[in-house]
């Protein structure tokens, strides 16, 4: 879910701390951030997430030429696949953490490299098992060190979740 070489600009730092609509000089003023703690610009806690704009084959960024899957309700004629997030039932995004080694800094270069983490699971009421599976993403800067380490959680169901009766719709 992360490019393999992510630059860290000041402009994509300004405009994604006004996409989340965070207006902290250390994102968006260099001499003001120069008088804070952290020195400087740095990006914002989920900045690294812009990383997958970067990476041509991350699954919910549009390809020319070919349908996209996006948020709405077939956007684009696409459909997706019966069960959404593999196994028998559905899968969703269910957390996401981040662990900062130090402040991500305009000029920095990062590299990524993915793998799984834990998988553990639990009994849903009214889906079966569900599953849980973590994925952990080391972002290290242009000397190779440590910068940020972020841990996505997703969840998928062993079986389509059950409506109770009184909430199905009538055809």
């Amino acid at each position: 879910m992360a490019a393999k070489k992510f630059p860290v600009e000041a402009g994509h730092i300004l405009l994604f701390a006004r996409s989340i609509g965070d207006e902290n000089v250390v994102y968006t003023d260099e001499e003001a951030a120069k008088a804070t703690e952290a020195g400087g610009i740095i990006a914002p806690p989920t900045f690294v997430q812009a990383s997958a704009q970067f990476d041509p084959n991350y699954g919910l960024r549009p390809k020319i030429g070919a349908p996209w899957f996006g948020s709405g309700k077939n956007p684009t004629g696409r459909v997706a696949s019966a069960g959404g997030g593999g196994g028998n039932g559905g899968g969703l995004h269910a957390e996401q953490h981040y662990e900062y080694h130090r402040p991500l800094r305009a000029g920095d270069v990062l590299t990524s490299e993915t793998k799984p983490g834990r998988t553990w699971e639990k009994e849903g009421r009214r889906s079966g098992k569900l599953i849980f599976s973590e994925s952990v993403t080391e972002y290290r800067d242009q000397k190779g060190e440590l910068v940020v380490t972020a841990r996505g959680v997703g969840v998928r169901t062993e079986r389509p979740v059950e409506q109770p009766a009184d909430t199905k719709q009538e055809a």
